[in-house]
Protein backbone atom coordinates (compact mmCIF):
# COMPACT_ATOMS: atom_id res chain seq x y z
CA UNK A 1 0.00 0.00 0.00
CA UNK A 2 2.61 2.20 1.01
CA UNK A 3 4.89 1.69 -2.45
CA UNK A 4 1.55 2.51 -4.29
CA UNK A 5 0.78 5.61 -2.26
CA UNK A 6 4.33 6.32 -2.63
CA UNK A 7 4.48 6.16 -6.65
CA UNK A 8 1.01 8.13 -7.30
CA UNK A 9 2.57 11.07 -4.94
CA UNK A 10 5.89 10.71 -7.22
CA UNK A 11 4.02 10.71 -10.45
CA UNK A 12 2.12 13.14 -9.64
CA UNK A 13 4.45 15.47 -8.48
CA UNK A 14 6.36 15.09 -12.07
CA UNK A 15 3.53 15.90 -13.54
CA UNK A 16 2.84 18.42 -11.83
CA UNK A 17 6.64 19.79 -12.35
CA UNK A 18 6.07 19.15 -16.09
CA UNK A 19 3.31 21.23 -16.30
CA UNK A 20 4.74 24.09 -14.24
CA UNK A 21 8.08 24.08 -16.81
CA UNK A 22 5.21 23.81 -19.88
CA UNK A 23 3.64 27.13 -18.13
CA UNK A 24 7.16 28.69 -17.55
CA UNK A 25 7.73 28.05 -21.49
CA UNK A 26 4.57 29.68 -22.72
CA UNK A 27 5.43 32.61 -20.51
CA UNK A 28 8.80 33.21 -21.20
CA UNK A 29 7.81 32.68 -25.14
CA UNK A 30 5.20 35.36 -25.07
CA UNK A 31 7.35 37.93 -23.31
CA UNK A 32 9.60 37.44 -26.31
CA UNK A 33 7.10 37.41 -29.22
CA UNK A 34 5.80 40.69 -27.37
CA UNK A 35 9.22 42.36 -27.56
CA UNK A 36 10.41 41.71 -30.60
CA UNK A 37 9.88 42.90 -34.37
CA UNK A 38 7.88 40.21 -36.05
CA UNK A 39 8.61 40.17 -39.65
CA UNK A 40 7.16 38.16 -42.12
CA UNK A 41 8.89 38.63 -45.37
CA UNK A 42 6.32 37.14 -48.08
CA UNK A 43 2.48 37.02 -47.91
CA UNK A 44 0.67 37.69 -51.44
CA UNK A 45 -2.18 39.68 -52.07
CA UNK A 46 -5.28 39.59 -54.25
CA UNK A 47 -6.70 43.70 -55.04
CA UNK A 48 -10.36 42.25 -54.57
CA UNK A 49 -9.51 42.61 -51.28
CA UNK A 50 -8.00 46.30 -51.01
CA UNK A 51 -11.63 48.16 -51.70
CA UNK A 52 -13.75 49.87 -49.14
CA UNK A 53 -16.36 47.00 -49.07
CA UNK A 54 -13.83 44.23 -48.49
CA UNK A 55 -9.81 44.78 -47.38
CA UNK A 56 -8.01 43.53 -44.29
CA UNK A 57 -9.39 45.54 -41.49
CA UNK A 58 -11.98 42.66 -41.36
CA UNK A 59 -12.29 39.08 -40.66
CA UNK A 60 -11.61 37.84 -44.91
CA UNK A 61 -11.23 33.95 -45.52
CA UNK A 62 -7.22 34.68 -45.99
CA UNK A 63 -4.67 33.87 -43.98
CA UNK A 64 -3.24 37.30 -43.37
CA UNK A 65 -5.54 40.47 -42.20
CA UNK A 66 -4.98 42.75 -39.63
CA UNK A 67 -7.03 41.39 -36.77
CA UNK A 68 -4.96 38.08 -37.50
CA UNK A 69 -2.06 39.72 -37.35
CA UNK A 70 -3.08 41.44 -33.88
CA UNK A 71 -3.45 38.38 -32.61
CA UNK A 72 -0.74 36.20 -33.97
CA UNK A 73 1.49 39.49 -32.25
CA UNK A 74 2.99 39.73 -36.29
CA UNK A 75 4.30 43.36 -36.31
CA UNK A 76 5.46 43.50 -40.55
CA UNK A 77 3.77 42.03 -43.06
CA UNK A 78 5.47 42.26 -46.84
CA UNK A 79 2.80 42.52 -49.21
CA UNK A 80 3.55 41.06 -52.61
CA UNK A 81 3.61 42.61 -55.94
CA UNK A 82 3.56 39.36 -57.85
CA UNK A 83 3.07 38.82 -61.93
CA UNK A 84 2.91 34.97 -63.64
CA UNK A 85 5.44 34.66 -66.02
CA UNK A 86 3.79 34.65 -69.77
CA UNK A 87 5.57 35.20 -73.03
CA UNK A 88 8.77 37.59 -73.19
CA UNK A 89 7.20 39.64 -75.91
CA UNK A 90 5.58 43.31 -75.33
CA UNK A 91 2.02 42.48 -74.98
CA UNK A 92 3.19 40.45 -72.20
CA UNK A 93 5.11 43.20 -70.83
CA UNK A 94 2.66 45.53 -71.16
CA UNK A 95 0.06 43.27 -69.15
CA UNK A 96 2.36 42.61 -65.88
CA UNK A 97 3.25 45.85 -66.13
CA UNK A 98 -0.74 46.69 -65.58
CA UNK A 99 -1.08 43.74 -63.27
CA UNK A 100 2.10 45.45 -61.00
CA UNK A 101 0.45 48.72 -60.92
CA UNK A 102 -2.94 46.87 -59.43
CA UNK A 103 -1.23 45.64 -56.62
CA UNK A 104 1.06 48.48 -56.12
CA UNK A 105 -2.11 50.83 -55.93
CA UNK A 106 -3.89 48.00 -53.82
CA UNK A 107 -1.46 48.47 -50.79
CA UNK A 108 -0.88 51.97 -51.17
CA UNK A 109 -5.15 51.87 -50.38
CA UNK A 110 -4.80 49.99 -47.62
CA UNK A 111 -2.00 52.51 -45.83
CA UNK A 112 -3.97 55.44 -46.97
CA UNK A 113 -7.45 54.98 -47.35
CA UNK A 114 -8.82 52.16 -46.08
CA UNK A 115 -6.57 51.65 -42.52
CA UNK A 116 -4.24 54.45 -42.38
CA UNK A 117 -4.66 54.57 -38.36
CA UNK A 118 -3.78 50.91 -37.89
CA UNK A 119 -0.66 50.56 -40.45
CA UNK A 120 1.65 52.29 -42.38
CA UNK A 121 4.48 51.32 -44.92
CA UNK A 122 8.15 51.50 -44.57
CA UNK A 123 10.61 51.73 -46.91
CA UNK A 124 13.51 52.06 -43.93
CA UNK A 125 14.38 49.95 -41.20
CA UNK A 126 13.60 53.19 -38.98
CA UNK A 127 10.50 53.65 -40.20
CA UNK A 128 9.90 49.95 -39.07
CA UNK A 129 10.91 51.06 -35.99
CA UNK A 130 8.90 54.61 -35.62
CA UNK A 131 5.57 52.89 -36.73
CA UNK A 132 6.24 50.02 -34.25
CA UNK A 133 6.82 52.27 -31.40
CA UNK A 134 3.63 53.92 -31.97
CA UNK A 135 1.75 50.72 -32.18
CA UNK A 136 0.50 50.13 -35.78
CA UNK A 137 1.09 47.27 -38.09
CA UNK A 138 3.64 48.12 -41.18
CA UNK A 139 3.54 47.15 -44.79
CA UNK A 140 6.53 46.96 -46.85
CA UNK A 141 6.34 46.08 -50.58
CA UNK A 142 8.37 43.16 -52.40
CA UNK A 143 8.10 42.76 -56.05
CA UNK A 144 8.11 38.68 -57.29
CA UNK A 145 8.98 38.55 -60.74
CA UNK A 146 11.11 41.36 -61.98
CA UNK A 147 9.11 40.24 -65.68
CA UNK A 148 6.84 43.47 -65.40
CA UNK A 149 9.92 45.49 -65.56
CA UNK A 150 9.80 44.49 -69.18
CA UNK A 151 12.73 46.09 -71.48
CA UNK A 152 12.60 49.12 -69.50
CA UNK A 153 14.85 49.50 -66.90
CA UNK A 154 13.45 53.26 -65.54
CA UNK A 155 10.68 50.63 -64.20
CA UNK A 156 12.47 49.30 -61.76
CA UNK A 157 12.95 53.06 -60.30
CA UNK A 158 9.50 53.03 -61.04
CA UNK A 159 8.40 50.08 -58.38
CA UNK A 160 11.68 51.64 -56.06
CA UNK A 161 9.56 55.14 -55.82
CA UNK A 162 6.22 53.30 -55.27
CA UNK A 163 7.76 51.49 -52.23
CA UNK A 164 9.54 48.26 -53.46
CA UNK A 165 12.45 46.83 -51.50
CA UNK A 166 12.96 43.99 -52.82
CA UNK A 167 12.72 41.96 -55.95
CA UNK A 168 13.16 39.18 -57.71
CA UNK A 169 14.46 38.69 -61.03
CA UNK A 170 11.92 35.85 -61.79
CA UNK A 171 9.24 33.42 -61.14
CA UNK A 172 8.15 29.93 -62.26
CA UNK A 173 9.87 30.53 -65.84
CA UNK A 174 12.33 32.09 -67.21
CA UNK A 175 11.55 36.16 -67.69
CA UNK A 176 13.99 38.41 -69.69
CA UNK A 177 16.27 38.92 -67.07
CA UNK A 178 17.41 35.95 -65.79
CA UNK A 179 16.88 31.93 -65.53
CA UNK A 180 14.46 30.14 -63.02
CA UNK A 181 14.91 27.35 -60.78
CA UNK A 182 12.18 25.50 -62.80
CA UNK A 183 15.07 25.30 -65.40
CA UNK A 184 16.25 22.02 -63.46
CA UNK A 185 13.05 19.86 -64.54
CA UNK A 186 14.33 20.16 -68.00
CA UNK A 187 17.42 21.18 -68.06
CA UNK A 188 16.68 23.91 -70.67
CA UNK A 189 18.13 27.68 -69.82
CA UNK A 190 17.24 30.91 -71.62
CA UNK A 191 20.12 32.96 -70.67
CA UNK A 192 22.74 30.57 -68.73
CA UNK A 193 22.26 32.74 -65.74
CA UNK A 194 21.23 36.59 -66.07
CA UNK A 195 20.51 38.04 -69.06
CA UNK A 196 22.42 41.38 -69.96
CA UNK A 197 19.33 43.22 -69.03
CA UNK A 198 19.48 41.07 -66.13
CA UNK A 199 22.89 42.60 -65.15
CA UNK A 200 22.04 45.79 -65.31
CA UNK A 201 18.69 45.56 -63.55
CA UNK A 202 21.12 44.05 -60.44
CA UNK A 203 23.32 46.80 -60.82
CA UNK A 204 20.41 49.64 -61.46
CA UNK A 205 19.20 47.76 -57.34
CA UNK A 206 22.33 48.46 -56.10
CA UNK A 207 22.35 51.95 -57.31
CA UNK A 208 18.52 52.69 -55.61
CA UNK A 209 19.24 50.71 -52.61
CA UNK A 210 16.49 47.97 -53.02
CA UNK A 211 17.37 44.27 -51.72
CA UNK A 212 18.08 41.71 -54.70
CA UNK A 213 15.94 38.52 -53.95
CA UNK A 214 17.54 34.97 -54.96
CA UNK A 215 14.25 32.49 -54.20
CA UNK A 216 13.07 32.08 -57.53
CA UNK A 217 15.96 32.80 -59.80
CA UNK A 218 18.53 29.58 -60.97
CA UNK A 219 21.63 28.87 -58.43
CA UNK A 220 23.79 30.03 -61.59
CA UNK A 221 21.80 33.23 -62.00
CA UNK A 222 22.45 33.66 -58.36
CA UNK A 223 25.90 32.57 -58.66
CA UNK A 224 26.07 35.76 -60.76
CA UNK A 225 24.39 38.19 -59.05
CA UNK A 226 26.49 37.63 -55.81
CA UNK A 227 29.73 37.96 -58.20
CA UNK A 228 28.06 40.92 -59.46
CA UNK A 229 26.19 42.88 -56.34
CA UNK A 230 28.12 45.43 -54.38
CA UNK A 231 25.05 44.51 -51.62
CA UNK A 232 23.97 41.45 -49.45
CA UNK A 233 21.55 39.51 -50.91
CA UNK A 234 18.13 37.80 -49.36
CA UNK A 235 16.06 34.94 -50.40
CA UNK A 236 12.68 35.88 -49.31
CA UNK A 237 10.82 32.67 -49.29
CA UNK A 238 13.24 29.18 -49.25
CA UNK A 239 14.50 26.66 -47.09
CA UNK A 240 17.12 24.23 -46.84
CA UNK A 241 17.73 21.61 -49.43
CA UNK A 242 19.95 19.39 -47.34
CA UNK A 243 16.92 18.30 -45.71
CA UNK A 244 14.18 18.66 -48.02
CA UNK A 245 15.54 18.31 -51.83
CA UNK A 246 13.33 21.10 -53.78
CA UNK A 247 14.93 23.23 -56.43
CA UNK A 248 13.34 26.01 -54.62
CA UNK A 249 15.36 26.05 -51.43
CA UNK A 250 19.11 26.59 -51.75
CA UNK A 251 21.67 24.11 -51.37
CA UNK A 252 24.82 24.17 -48.80
CA UNK A 253 26.90 25.61 -51.15
CA UNK A 254 24.50 28.58 -52.31
CA UNK A 255 24.03 29.18 -48.28
CA UNK A 256 27.51 29.82 -47.58
CA UNK A 257 27.21 32.07 -51.16
CA UNK A 258 24.76 34.12 -49.00
CA UNK A 259 26.99 34.02 -45.64
CA UNK A 260 30.32 35.38 -47.61
CA UNK A 261 27.86 37.59 -49.36
CA UNK A 262 26.63 38.97 -45.78
CA UNK A 263 22.79 38.35 -46.59
CA UNK A 264 19.81 36.21 -45.48
CA UNK A 265 17.80 33.40 -46.03
CA UNK A 266 14.08 33.56 -45.10
CA UNK A 267 13.02 30.05 -44.11
CA UNK A 268 9.52 29.25 -45.33
CA UNK A 269 6.57 27.38 -44.42
CA UNK A 270 5.93 25.66 -47.22
CA UNK A 271 5.11 22.25 -46.53
CA UNK A 272 6.42 21.11 -49.93
CA UNK A 273 9.59 22.68 -49.64
CA UNK A 274 10.19 21.33 -45.68
CA UNK A 275 9.32 17.82 -46.03
CA UNK A 276 8.27 16.26 -48.78
CA UNK A 277 7.50 12.76 -47.44
CA UNK A 278 5.17 14.08 -45.34
CA UNK A 279 3.79 16.43 -47.63
CA UNK A 280 3.23 14.03 -50.35
CA UNK A 281 1.50 11.58 -47.49
CA UNK A 282 -1.09 14.10 -46.79
CA UNK A 283 -1.64 15.84 -49.42
CA UNK A 284 -2.52 12.46 -51.53
CA UNK A 285 -5.08 11.92 -48.55
CA UNK A 286 -6.62 15.38 -48.07
CA UNK A 287 -6.85 16.09 -51.75
CA UNK A 288 -9.33 13.28 -51.70
CA UNK A 289 -10.92 14.99 -49.10
CA UNK A 290 -11.03 18.11 -50.87
CA UNK A 291 -12.07 16.63 -54.60
CA UNK A 292 -15.07 14.77 -52.68
CA UNK A 293 -16.24 18.28 -51.07
CA UNK A 294 -15.23 20.74 -53.93
CA UNK A 295 -17.61 17.99 -56.30
CA UNK A 296 -20.44 18.91 -54.15
CA UNK A 297 -20.15 22.80 -54.64
CA UNK A 298 -19.05 22.90 -58.27
CA UNK A 299 -15.21 23.11 -57.56
CA UNK A 300 -12.88 21.09 -59.64
CA UNK A 301 -9.30 20.40 -57.94
CA UNK A 302 -6.57 20.96 -59.99
CA UNK A 303 -2.93 19.75 -60.09
CA UNK A 304 -0.63 22.50 -59.00
CA UNK A 305 1.06 22.84 -62.42
CA UNK A 306 -2.32 23.76 -64.05
CA UNK A 307 -2.46 26.50 -61.38
CA UNK A 308 0.69 28.16 -62.22
CA UNK A 309 -0.44 28.18 -65.99
CA UNK A 310 -3.29 30.46 -65.43
CA UNK A 311 -2.99 34.11 -65.95
CA UNK A 312 -2.96 36.64 -62.67
CA UNK A 313 -7.25 36.76 -62.15
CA UNK A 314 -7.72 33.20 -63.34
CA UNK A 315 -5.16 32.05 -60.33
CA UNK A 316 -6.56 34.50 -57.58
CA UNK A 317 -10.13 32.91 -58.35
CA UNK A 318 -9.24 29.69 -57.96
CA UNK A 319 -7.62 30.44 -54.93
CA UNK A 320 -10.11 32.19 -53.89
CA UNK A 321 -12.85 28.93 -54.38
CA UNK A 322 -10.02 26.50 -53.01
CA UNK A 323 -10.33 28.17 -49.78
CA UNK A 324 -14.24 28.08 -49.68
CA UNK A 325 -13.96 24.45 -50.39
CA UNK A 326 -11.02 24.08 -47.58
CA UNK A 327 -12.79 25.79 -45.20
CA UNK A 328 -16.07 23.16 -45.95
CA UNK A 329 -13.92 19.75 -45.47
CA UNK A 330 -12.21 21.46 -42.12
CA UNK A 331 -13.89 18.52 -40.04
CA UNK A 332 -13.51 15.61 -41.71
CA UNK A 333 -9.97 17.21 -42.58
CA UNK A 334 -9.21 17.46 -38.56
CA UNK A 335 -10.05 13.97 -38.65
CA UNK A 336 -7.69 12.76 -41.05
CA UNK A 337 -4.85 14.07 -39.25
CA UNK A 338 -5.01 11.80 -36.80
CA UNK A 339 -3.62 9.55 -39.28
CA UNK A 340 -1.48 10.89 -41.53
CA UNK A 341 -0.42 14.18 -40.10
CA UNK A 342 0.97 17.47 -42.07
CA UNK A 343 3.90 19.25 -41.95
CA UNK A 344 4.14 21.20 -39.01
CA UNK A 345 5.88 24.05 -36.85
CA UNK A 346 8.58 21.09 -35.59
CA UNK A 347 9.62 20.44 -39.37
CA UNK A 348 10.07 24.23 -40.17
CA UNK A 349 12.20 24.76 -37.45
CA UNK A 350 14.15 21.73 -38.16
CA UNK A 351 15.09 23.82 -40.88
CA UNK A 352 15.91 27.09 -38.98
CA UNK A 353 18.11 24.76 -36.75
CA UNK A 354 19.98 23.56 -40.24
CA UNK A 355 20.36 27.26 -41.55
CA UNK A 356 21.60 28.13 -38.02
CA UNK A 357 24.15 25.21 -37.72
CA UNK A 358 25.19 25.63 -41.69
CA UNK A 359 25.53 29.34 -41.57
CA UNK A 360 24.71 31.20 -38.35
CA UNK A 361 21.59 32.80 -36.44
CA UNK A 362 23.18 36.24 -38.49
CA UNK A 363 21.71 34.80 -41.87
CA UNK A 364 18.76 33.43 -40.96
CA UNK A 365 14.85 34.41 -41.13
CA UNK A 366 11.15 33.62 -40.83
CA UNK A 367 8.52 33.74 -43.83
CA UNK A 368 4.97 31.76 -44.77
CA UNK A 369 4.42 32.76 -47.65
CA UNK A 370 0.98 33.18 -47.06
CA UNK A 371 -1.91 33.56 -49.35
CA UNK A 372 0.70 31.84 -51.91
CA UNK A 373 0.77 28.76 -50.93
CA UNK A 374 2.19 28.64 -47.57
CA UNK A 375 1.28 27.76 -44.58
CA UNK A 376 1.42 24.55 -41.83
CA UNK A 377 -0.09 23.01 -39.26
CA UNK A 378 0.46 24.89 -36.04
CA UNK A 379 1.26 28.11 -38.42
CA UNK A 380 -1.71 27.91 -40.75
CA UNK A 381 -2.54 32.10 -40.87
CA UNK A 382 -0.97 35.28 -39.07
CA UNK A 383 -3.03 34.59 -35.76
CA UNK A 384 -1.09 31.10 -34.91
CA UNK A 385 2.68 32.93 -35.22
CA UNK A 386 3.12 32.62 -31.96
CA UNK A 387 3.68 28.94 -32.27
CA UNK A 388 7.08 29.72 -34.15
CA UNK A 389 8.54 31.50 -31.13
CA UNK A 390 7.30 29.03 -28.64
CA UNK A 391 9.14 26.18 -30.43
CA UNK A 392 12.38 27.93 -30.75
CA UNK A 393 11.89 28.95 -26.71
CA UNK A 394 11.59 24.93 -26.75
CA UNK A 395 14.73 24.26 -28.55
CA UNK A 396 16.69 26.87 -26.40
CA UNK A 397 16.99 29.74 -28.62
CA UNK A 398 17.83 33.35 -26.58
CA UNK A 399 16.00 36.21 -26.85
CA UNK A 400 18.56 37.95 -29.12
CA UNK A 401 18.80 34.93 -31.29
CA UNK A 402 14.88 34.72 -32.00
CA UNK A 403 14.57 39.04 -32.59
CA UNK A 404 17.32 38.35 -35.14
CA UNK A 405 15.41 35.68 -36.70
CA UNK A 406 11.96 37.30 -36.39
CA UNK A 407 13.54 40.61 -37.98
CA UNK A 408 16.36 41.98 -37.70
CA UNK A 409 18.73 39.97 -40.07
CA UNK A 410 16.26 41.33 -42.30
CA UNK A 411 16.11 45.18 -41.36
CA UNK A 412 20.49 44.99 -40.99
CA UNK A 413 20.44 43.42 -44.60
CA UNK A 414 18.11 46.36 -45.93
CA UNK A 415 19.83 49.30 -43.76
CA UNK A 416 23.39 47.80 -45.33
CA UNK A 417 21.64 47.44 -48.89
CA UNK A 418 20.68 51.15 -49.15
CA UNK A 419 24.37 52.41 -47.05
CA UNK A 420 25.77 50.79 -50.42
CA UNK A 421 23.31 53.05 -52.58
CA UNK A 422 24.21 56.13 -50.93
CA UNK A 423 27.82 55.37 -51.13
CA UNK A 424 27.38 54.60 -55.18
CA UNK A 425 24.99 57.92 -55.42
CA UNK A 426 27.31 60.20 -54.12
CA UNK A 427 29.89 58.54 -56.32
Amino acid sequence: MFSRIYLLIFFTALATNAQTMDEDLVKKARQIHEEVITIDTHNDINVKNFTAQKNYTQDLDTQVTLPKMEKGGIDVTWLIVYTGQEELNAAGYKAAYETAMSKFDAIHRLVKEIAPNEIGLATTSEEVRDLVSRGKKVAMIGVENGYPVGTDIKNVEKFYDLGARYMSLSHNGHSQLCDSNTGEADSQWLHGGLSDLGKKVVQEMNRLGMMIDVSHPSKEAMRQMIELSEAPLIASHSSARGLCNHSRNLDDEQLLWLKENGGVIQTVAFDSYLNTEKHNAYEAAVNKVYAEVGEKVGFKLLPRTDVRQMNTEERETYYEDFRRVRKLAQPKVQKLKEKVPPVDVSDFVNHVDYLVEKIGVDHVGICSDFDGGGGIEGWNDASQSFNITLELVKRGYTREEIAKLWGENLLRVLDEVQDVAQRLQKS
